[in-house]
């Protein structure tokens, strides 16, 4: 996406997600995971309820399989007529069920998994000429 507020490195770092780089401080202090559910903007996470809520359970990570799935979230929202209203009916909803499916398969050979795939989008399906 093309955005005047960033420079050719930064949109360079966010494509190949090098940015999430220094969160590794936070997966060494405990309090992220590589695995799970990215943080969200307030009015989100907090409003959930009933099942939904044991996704508060999972340490925020810095991947998972709905990161991946939406990892072009801002062009697919960019394009749509309401993008906060699909957000609220159809993105969040999905990444609420994808990281409940996630708790319930949790395991470290699990992560593995969702680790080797996060690889792959990055280095292999992601096109740096963008």
């Amino acid at each position: 996406m093309k955005d005047g507020k960033v420079t050719k490195l930064g949109a360079f770092l966010r494509r190949t997600k090098i940015d999430e780089l220094p969160q590794l401080y936070n997966i060494i202090i405990g309090d992220m995971a590589f695995v799970g559910p990215r943080p969200d903007i307030p009015g989100y996470y907090d409003k959930l309820l009933g099942e939904d809520k044991k996704v508060l359970q999972l340490k925020p990570g810095i991947t998972s399989l709905a990161a991946l799935k939406y990892i072009r979230e801002e062009e697919l929202l960019v394009n749509r007529e309401d993008p906060k209203k699909y957000n609220d009916t159809v993105i969040f909803p999905d990444k609420v069920q994808m990281n409940l499916d996630y708790l319930k398969k949790k395991s470290v050979w699990y992560d593995l998994y969702i680790m080797c795939l996060t690889l792959k989008a990055i280095f292999v399906k992601n096109n740096f000429t963008k």
